[in-house]
């Protein structure tokens, strides 16, 4: 980076600073400043493009034709609230909910996937009478005053009279790791009946994200929902991150468990960009909270919305998006467990179609998290101009999230960059 390079960047932190306030993080030790971005690309001011491996919100790839052009054709036509009668949305709410098993008949829009999960926690507390929540101990699921209690990832303790109950993610995967998170689930439910709280639900993200990415054995979920139900507590499968194709062949992160949720949330995928989210569920659960409570939301499911959610569904099934997941994620599994043979440092790959979490310990599976090694790698790879994160209680797995449209080649230069930097850390 050039001095007037290294002089403009410091300027704008030094200005979001001073007008944004000091609870906002950037990524990367050397913040990046992007200003346009084209399918897997984003562009700096100097023309310089960087691989976006990270970024699941813009799914089918930055600015896609299809979905910008569906967004300005309904903005320039009617853009308003849901109290009006208006058939755009419900053409999408026809076409995404075909997208579900049949036992999920029902949706409701928000704009942002924190307002669906908080709209799941209260249709949850109605339908169940109850106010106990279990989550993972890393998880995040949204930044509203209730989910930021359910998001142990942002660092704030658990009050002394909380509702909610930590469960540790499922950390293997062998032929019992289903039974031992159910274990820990069911733990969790006892602890609850001893302190007088009525469980509500089990809220998860089905690929645990923020734990550091665990998506097998397929089915593993199941004997934990199932307790959860037998206690009266509901299932919501959090699909604001593994939903609309990124764990690949399948459009949801829970059908790999062969269950039906009772609600699903989503959101950062589901406009490309375009801030739409929404909560599907079983209309049984939702009768009672519709018959208590009345719900609107200004912005969520707006036509313009609704034409950009149409549009992106559009482009997933057009351009084979799934079996592109599934086909490239294959792909990209067989090029990082090459990695894991040239680099002792990467002790597990894990993940599924699109979405993969490499851990990296010293000593193998058993040992010591490497921690500072991963942020190394992450913040090589930027300066490389590859962008990825990184995620799991010890903050030692490489987060990698492309798009939809990731191909082969992208996935070539991920790895080439990926050894580039781990070999440099290797001289270190």
């Amino acid at each position: 980076m050039s001095i007037d390079e290294t002089a403009s960047t410091n300027d704008l932190i030094a200005r979001r600073k001073r007008l944004l306030g000091p609870a906002y993080r950037l990524f990367y030790e050397q913040p990046v400043q992007f200003v346009r971005g084209e399918g897997v690309w984003l562009y700096d001011p100097a023309g310089n493009a960087y691989l976006d491996a990270y970024n699941n919100v813009a799914s089918v790839g930055h600015s896609h034709p299809h979905v910008v052009q569906a967004i300005a054709r309904q903005a320039a036509v009617l853009n308003t609230h849901t109290r009006y009668l208006h058939e755009t949305l419900l053409d999408y709410a026809e076409k995404l909910l075909a997208t579900f098993p049949a036992g999920i008949g029902q949706i409701m829009f928000t704009c942002t996937g924190s307002e669906a999960n908080d709209l799941a926690l209260r249709v949850a507390r109605t339908c169940t009478g109850g106010t106990g929540f279990i989550v993972t101990e890393t998880a995040y699921h949204g930044v509203t005053s209730a989910l930021a209690e359910l998001s142990p990832s942002l660092g704030l303790p658990l009050a002394k009279d909380s509702h909610a109950r930590l469960v540790p993610a499922p950390r293997s995967a062998g032929d019992d790791t289903g039974e031992i998170f159910a274990r820990h689930v069911r733990g969790a439910l006892d602890d609850m009946k001893k302190n007088g709280i009525r469980p509500a639900g089990l809220l998860v993200d089905t690929i645990f994200s923020s734990d550091g990415v665990f998506a097998d054995p397929a089915g593993f979920l199941r004997p934990a929902v199932e307790a959860v139900r037998a206690a009266g507590g509901i299932f919501i499968a959090d699909e604001v991150q593994p939903g609309f194709g990124r764990t690949g062949e399948q459009m949801w992160g829970f059908a790999r468990h062969g269950l039906i949720p009772d609600l699903v949330t989503m959101g950062k995928p589901m406009g490309n960009g375009h801030p739409v989210a929404g909560m599907a569920a079983r209309p049984e659960v939702l009768a009672e909270f519709g018959a208590r409570s009345r719900y609107f939301n200004t912005f969520g499911g707006n036509p313009v919305s609704a034409a950009a959610g149409i549009a992106v569904l559009e482009v997933i099934e057009s351009e084979g998006l799934l079996a592109n997941a599934q086909r490239v994620g294959g792909y990209l599994r067989d090029q990082f467990r090459q990695l894991q043979a040239r680099h002792p440092l990467i002790s597990e790959v894990r993940g599924a179609g699109l979405f993969f979490g490499v851990e990296l310990r010293h000593g193998g599976p058993a040992g010591t998290p490497a921690a500072s090694e991963t942020a190394a790698i992450v913040n090589a790879l930027r300066e490389r101009r590859v962008l990825i994160s990184a995620a799991g209680p010890q903050a030692n797995v490489l987060k990698i999230r492309p798009q939809l449209v990731f191909s082969t080649e992208h996935a070539d230069i991920l790895i080439e960059r990926l050894d580039q930097s781990l070999q440099a850390l290797d001289k270190t």
